[in-house]
């Protein structure tokens, strides 16, 4: 399929034509939830942590003697069931991620860049460079072109554009290694530069770190 190259400034630049096999799939939602969840399992940091009897900074010194009291027996003041003692079952430290094969994750990518397309929310222009730091001069640009929720993918980020895009509310900028289906579906609209589409049909080709292409930046 071919699609209209636009520029920063709102003018057309000439067409491009983009992999059915990349860009013309059905959108699948279980595919799509199927990593999402697998990329947010992943980013749980997993360092929530109680304290054991053995970790209380408490005396071991027995409560009371043993019998003659009338009350149950007890030893000290660390068990679970008093005030400032131990948490009974209590989280560990532990990793959340799950397992997903690497062909599912490189599908769910497609999937998440042809459910763009078929809701007519992918734009792609001729780059994203910036000569200076302008903030309000890339706001109005960005209002030419309608967006205002937006995630900005290019080959190299610009590191003008990236400080500039910065201070406007939903606008993400990532490099293509970054691209992932969680961002992608966060934004209304996915913005693809010229350089990003050639880097996105080299990561499908194989030529990009195996990494890179199952996960993205997380």
């Amino acid at each position: 399929m071919d699609i209209e190259v636009k520029t920063l400034a709102g003018g057309s630049n000439g067409t491009v034509s983009l992999p059915d096999e990349t860009f013309g799939l059905e959108p699948r939602a279980d595919l799509l939830h199927r990593v999402v969840r697998w990329q947010l399992a992943r980013r749980q940091q997993g360092t929530h942590k109680v304290k054991s009897r053995g970790e209380i900074n408490a005396t071991g010194k027995k409560m009371f003697k043993q019998k003659g009291t009338g009350r149950a027996r007890h030893s000290d003041k660390k068990a679970t069931q008093f005030r400032g003692g131990a948490k009974p079952h209590g989280p560990k430290p532990r990793s959340h991620a799950i397992d997903l094969p690497k062909k599912v994750r490189v599908l769910g990518l497609k999937h998440a860049l042809s459910a763009k397309v078929k809701s007519q929310g992918l734009i792609v222009i001729e780059d994203a460079k910036l000569e200076a730091i302008k903030t309000k001069a890339l706001k109005e640009q960005f209002a030419g072109l309608g967006l205002s929720n937006a995630l900005i993918i290019d080959g190299e980020v610009d590191a003008n554009f990236a400080k500039a895009a910065k201070n406007i509310p939903m606008v993400d900028v990532l490099p293509v290694a970054g691209l992932n289906v969680y961002d992608i579906l966060r934004r209304n609209t996915l913005v693809l530069t010229r350089s990003a589409l050639d880097g996105i049909e080299a990561r499908f080709a194989g030529q990009g770190s195996s990494e890179a292409q199952a996960e993205g930046t997380n």
